[in-house]
Protein backbone atom coordinates (compact mmCIF):
# COMPACT_ATOMS: atom_id res chain seq x y z
CA UNK A 1 0.00 0.00 0.00
CA UNK A 2 0.86 3.73 -0.56
CA UNK A 3 1.65 5.96 2.36
CA UNK A 4 -1.51 7.93 1.76
CA UNK A 5 -3.61 4.70 1.50
CA UNK A 6 -2.09 3.47 4.46
CA UNK A 7 -2.89 6.76 6.58
CA UNK A 8 -6.51 6.49 5.09
CA UNK A 9 -7.00 3.15 6.66
CA UNK A 10 -5.54 3.98 9.71
CA UNK A 11 -7.95 6.83 9.62
CA UNK A 12 -11.07 4.46 8.84
CA UNK A 13 -9.88 2.64 11.68
CA UNK A 14 -9.08 5.46 14.27
CA UNK A 15 -12.54 6.74 13.55
CA UNK A 16 -14.33 3.85 14.24
CA UNK A 17 -12.85 2.71 17.69
CA UNK A 18 -13.11 6.20 18.68
CA UNK A 19 -16.48 6.88 17.66
CA UNK A 20 -17.27 3.28 19.48
CA UNK A 21 -16.27 4.64 22.09
CA UNK A 22 -18.22 7.83 22.36
CA UNK A 23 -20.85 5.47 21.26
CA UNK A 24 -20.35 3.56 24.76
CA UNK A 25 -19.98 6.92 26.89
CA UNK A 26 -23.49 8.13 25.29
CA UNK A 27 -25.41 5.02 25.80
CA UNK A 28 -23.69 4.05 29.36
CA UNK A 29 -27.41 4.41 31.20
CA UNK A 30 -28.64 1.77 28.52
CA UNK A 31 -26.01 -0.70 28.93
CA UNK A 32 -26.52 -0.65 32.68
CA UNK A 33 -30.20 -1.25 32.51
CA UNK A 34 -29.64 -4.05 30.87
CA UNK A 35 -27.02 -5.34 33.22
CA UNK A 36 -29.69 -4.78 36.39
CA UNK A 37 -32.77 -5.40 34.74
CA UNK A 38 -32.67 -9.63 35.76
CA UNK A 39 -35.33 -10.17 32.88
CA UNK A 40 -35.32 -8.00 29.27
CA UNK A 41 -38.63 -9.83 28.06
CA UNK A 42 -40.03 -8.41 31.34
CA UNK A 43 -38.16 -4.84 31.44
CA UNK A 44 -38.70 -4.55 27.52
CA UNK A 45 -41.04 -1.18 28.11
CA UNK A 46 -38.90 0.80 29.88
CA UNK A 47 -35.67 -0.53 27.48
CA UNK A 48 -37.03 0.29 24.94
CA UNK A 49 -37.80 4.29 26.01
CA UNK A 50 -34.47 4.25 27.66
CA UNK A 51 -33.36 3.34 23.83
CA UNK A 52 -34.82 5.51 22.17
CA UNK A 53 -34.51 8.67 24.47
CA UNK A 54 -30.50 8.04 24.56
CA UNK A 55 -30.05 6.51 21.25
CA UNK A 56 -31.45 9.89 19.17
CA UNK A 57 -28.83 11.89 20.48
CA UNK A 58 -26.16 9.45 20.41
CA UNK A 59 -27.15 8.78 16.77
CA UNK A 60 -26.91 12.17 15.56
CA UNK A 61 -23.51 12.71 17.08
CA UNK A 62 -22.52 9.65 15.11
CA UNK A 63 -23.52 10.99 12.07
CA UNK A 64 -21.89 14.06 12.65
CA UNK A 65 -18.59 12.48 12.82
CA UNK A 66 -19.54 10.45 9.95
CA UNK A 67 -20.17 13.05 7.75
CA UNK A 68 -17.08 15.31 9.12
CA UNK A 69 -14.99 12.44 8.12
CA UNK A 70 -17.01 12.02 4.76
CA UNK A 71 -16.26 15.92 3.86
CA UNK A 72 -12.63 16.25 5.17
CA UNK A 73 -11.05 12.83 5.24
CA UNK A 74 -10.46 13.51 8.85
CA UNK A 75 -12.12 14.66 12.23
CA UNK A 76 -11.59 15.26 15.97
CA UNK A 77 -13.75 12.31 16.83
CA UNK A 78 -14.47 12.98 20.55
CA UNK A 79 -14.29 16.34 20.19
CA UNK A 80 -17.13 16.14 17.47
CA UNK A 81 -19.07 13.45 19.08
CA UNK A 82 -19.16 15.24 22.29
CA UNK A 83 -20.17 18.95 20.52
CA UNK A 84 -22.85 17.46 17.97
CA UNK A 85 -24.39 15.14 21.18
CA UNK A 86 -24.96 18.49 23.43
CA UNK A 87 -26.31 20.43 20.07
CA UNK A 88 -29.19 17.74 19.32
CA UNK A 89 -30.12 16.58 23.19
CA UNK A 90 -32.87 19.28 23.11
CA UNK A 91 -34.32 17.84 19.87
CA UNK A 92 -32.79 14.64 20.01
CA UNK A 93 -34.07 13.18 23.15
CA UNK A 94 -38.29 14.24 22.77
CA UNK A 95 -37.64 12.55 19.58
CA UNK A 96 -36.26 9.05 20.59
CA UNK A 97 -38.66 9.22 23.77
CA UNK A 98 -41.69 9.58 21.49
CA UNK A 99 -40.49 6.85 19.13
CA UNK A 100 -39.97 4.60 22.24
CA UNK A 101 -42.81 5.59 23.84
CA UNK A 102 -45.09 4.64 20.10
CA UNK A 103 -43.41 1.39 19.96
CA UNK A 104 -44.11 0.54 23.77
CA UNK A 105 -47.74 1.31 23.26
CA UNK A 106 -47.68 -1.33 19.87
CA UNK A 107 -46.11 -3.00 21.69
CA UNK A 108 -48.49 -3.47 24.78
CA UNK A 109 -51.27 -3.74 21.80
CA UNK A 110 -49.43 -6.76 20.23
CA UNK A 111 -49.17 -8.55 23.48
CA UNK A 112 -53.03 -7.95 24.50
CA UNK A 113 -54.13 -8.90 21.05
CA UNK A 114 -52.49 -12.28 20.19
CA UNK A 115 -53.87 -15.20 20.68
CA UNK A 116 -57.52 -13.04 19.68
CA UNK A 117 -59.72 -13.32 16.56
CA UNK A 118 -58.57 -9.66 16.45
CA UNK A 119 -54.98 -10.49 16.07
CA UNK A 120 -54.77 -11.69 12.57
CA UNK A 121 -55.70 -8.55 11.26
CA UNK A 122 -53.97 -5.79 13.61
CA UNK A 123 -50.69 -7.64 14.47
CA UNK A 124 -49.50 -6.93 10.56
CA UNK A 125 -50.67 -3.31 10.75
CA UNK A 126 -48.69 -2.82 14.39
CA UNK A 127 -45.74 -4.28 12.87
CA UNK A 128 -45.70 -2.07 10.00
CA UNK A 129 -46.39 1.09 12.15
CA UNK A 130 -43.04 -0.14 14.55
CA UNK A 131 -41.15 -0.24 11.57
CA UNK A 132 -42.00 2.93 10.17
CA UNK A 133 -41.90 4.60 13.59
CA UNK A 134 -38.14 3.36 13.99
CA UNK A 135 -37.40 4.29 10.47
CA UNK A 136 -38.82 7.97 10.93
CA UNK A 137 -36.93 8.21 14.31
CA UNK A 138 -33.72 7.31 12.61
CA UNK A 139 -34.16 9.44 9.63
CA UNK A 140 -34.97 12.55 11.66
CA UNK A 141 -32.20 11.70 13.73
CA UNK A 142 -29.36 11.64 11.09
CA UNK A 143 -31.74 15.05 9.61
CA UNK A 144 -30.88 16.80 13.11
CA UNK A 145 -26.76 16.01 11.72
CA UNK A 146 -27.33 16.83 8.09
CA UNK A 147 -29.77 19.93 8.85
CA UNK A 148 -28.09 21.41 11.35
CA UNK A 149 -30.84 23.75 13.89
CA UNK A 150 -33.44 22.49 11.98
CA UNK A 151 -37.04 21.85 13.64
CA UNK A 152 -37.98 18.27 14.88
CA UNK A 153 -41.10 18.00 13.36
CA UNK A 154 -39.93 20.12 9.69
CA UNK A 155 -37.75 16.64 9.65
CA UNK A 156 -40.63 14.25 10.96
CA UNK A 157 -42.61 15.20 8.11
CA UNK A 158 -41.01 14.64 5.37
CA UNK A 159 -38.84 11.81 6.90
CA UNK A 160 -42.54 9.92 6.71
CA UNK A 161 -42.76 9.59 3.43
CA UNK A 162 -39.13 9.34 2.05
CA UNK A 163 -38.97 6.21 4.34
CA UNK A 164 -42.14 4.91 2.28
CA UNK A 165 -40.78 6.21 -1.07
CA UNK A 166 -37.40 4.79 -0.46
CA UNK A 167 -38.08 1.71 1.08
CA UNK A 168 -35.12 -0.32 -0.28
CA UNK A 169 -32.84 1.90 1.90
CA UNK A 170 -35.47 1.61 4.75
CA UNK A 171 -35.16 -2.11 4.87
CA UNK A 172 -31.77 -2.08 4.70
CA UNK A 173 -31.07 0.19 7.72
CA UNK A 174 -33.59 -1.40 9.60
CA UNK A 175 -31.95 -4.72 8.83
CA UNK A 176 -28.82 -2.97 10.19
CA UNK A 177 -29.89 -1.52 13.61
CA UNK A 178 -31.93 -4.69 14.26
CA UNK A 179 -28.07 -6.88 13.70
CA UNK A 180 -26.74 -4.00 15.60
CA UNK A 181 -28.98 -4.50 18.56
CA UNK A 182 -28.91 -8.57 18.70
CA UNK A 183 -25.38 -7.46 18.66
CA UNK A 184 -25.71 -5.26 21.79
CA UNK A 185 -28.37 -7.18 23.71
CA UNK A 186 -26.15 -10.59 23.52
CA UNK A 187 -22.41 -9.36 24.12
CA UNK A 188 -22.39 -5.56 24.34
CA UNK A 189 -18.99 -5.00 24.83
CA UNK A 190 -18.48 -6.74 21.61
CA UNK A 191 -21.50 -5.08 19.83
CA UNK A 192 -20.48 -1.07 20.37
CA UNK A 193 -16.77 -1.72 20.82
CA UNK A 194 -15.87 -3.81 16.81
CA UNK A 195 -19.30 -3.19 15.35
CA UNK A 196 -21.44 -0.04 15.93
CA UNK A 197 -19.74 2.49 14.35
CA UNK A 198 -19.32 0.25 10.56
CA UNK A 199 -23.05 -0.79 11.11
CA UNK A 200 -24.26 2.58 11.87
CA UNK A 201 -22.08 4.06 8.77
CA UNK A 202 -24.34 1.98 6.87
CA UNK A 203 -27.66 3.23 8.55
CA UNK A 204 -25.75 6.89 8.09
CA UNK A 205 -25.36 6.29 4.51
CA UNK A 206 -28.99 4.83 3.66
CA UNK A 207 -30.44 7.64 5.68
CA UNK A 208 -28.04 10.58 3.68
CA UNK A 209 -29.18 9.68 0.64
CA UNK A 210 -33.14 9.64 1.59
CA UNK A 211 -32.66 12.61 2.65
CA UNK A 212 -31.32 14.39 -0.15
CA UNK A 213 -34.84 15.60 -1.04
CA UNK A 214 -34.99 17.61 2.05
CA UNK A 215 -34.06 21.47 1.46
CA UNK A 216 -30.84 22.44 2.96
CA UNK A 217 -32.10 25.14 4.75
CA UNK A 218 -35.43 23.73 6.48
CA UNK A 219 -36.69 26.07 9.37
CA UNK A 220 -34.16 27.01 12.11
CA UNK A 221 -35.52 25.88 15.68
CA UNK A 222 -36.13 28.35 18.15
Amino acid sequence: MSHETYLHVAGVVYVALATNLALAAALGPLLAALVVVPDVRAGWPLLTVLAGGLGAPALAAAATVFASFSTDGTTTVLRTFARAWARSLRRAVPLGLGAGAVLVVLGVDAVVLAGTSWGALTLPLLTVVGLLTVAVAVLAAVGLAERPGARVRDLVRPAVWLAIRRWPFTLLSLAVLALLAAAVASRPALGLGLAAAPLLHVVWANSRWSLRPVPARVRIAT
